[in-house]
């Protein structure tokens, strides 16, 4: 059983900005699979899903960014996934617009929902998949660039970063994650 859980922040006000690039990959999956959310509990929603005879579970928690342990956590006990078979995706300002990295464990890098999900995992050996979204110009604080949508210009590439990731994402239901990581991580 493995777990995919895209972060983001709920309602309206924060569709479509760059820190709810998790989210966007999980609509993408749904999307393309037919898939629909079925479950609101866990403080989040899910799909639960079947591929190759191995239950794939959706989650994108409903906690705000910086409390997504708090979602990820009670799934997880409730069916018993072990932290090496959960996926989080995520946002990063260190890699720009439009790139998507995997990593089989790590660090929190400064990001918020990566440290909550370490707290509430009790563990770093969670696999990731990292989103670009680029760093602010201008002297833009970090928390307003993250909030904001992205521009015209970079509207293309996160498109495109964001199918990459689905595509990781379905990649990972059927292969291992080294294998992944050497198709996507190019």
């Amino acid at each position: 059983m493995k777990c995919i859980a895209g972060l983001g922040n709920p309602g309206k006000k924060y569709d479509g900005t760059r820190h709810n690039v998790g989210f966007m990959v999980i609509d993408e999956l749904l999307r393309r699979n037919g898939w629909k959310v079925k479950k609101d509990k866990f403080s989040g929603q899910s799909a639960v899903e079947t591929v190759n005879g191995e239950k794939i579970i959706l989650l994108k928690p409903q906690t705000f960014m910086n409390l997504s342990g708090e979602s990820i956590r009670p799934l997880t006990d409730f069916y018993n996934i072990r932290a090496e078979d959960v996926l989080v995706i995520y946002d990063d300002l260190d890699l720009p617009t439009g790139k998507v990295r995997l990593r089989e464990k790590g660090g929190h890098g400064g990001h918020n929902g990566i440290r909550s999900t370490i707290d509430h995992l009790g563990t770093k050996e969670f696999k990731r998949l990292r989103i670009g979204i680029g760093r602010p110009q201008n002297a833009m604080p970090v928390v307003d660039y993250v909030l904001r949508p992205f521009t015209k210009e970079e509207k293309h590439d996160a498109e495109r970063s964001v199918k990459t990731a689905a595509e990781a994402c379905e990649a990972w239901m059927e292969k291992s994650f080294p294998e992944v990581m050497n198709e996507f991580n190019r």
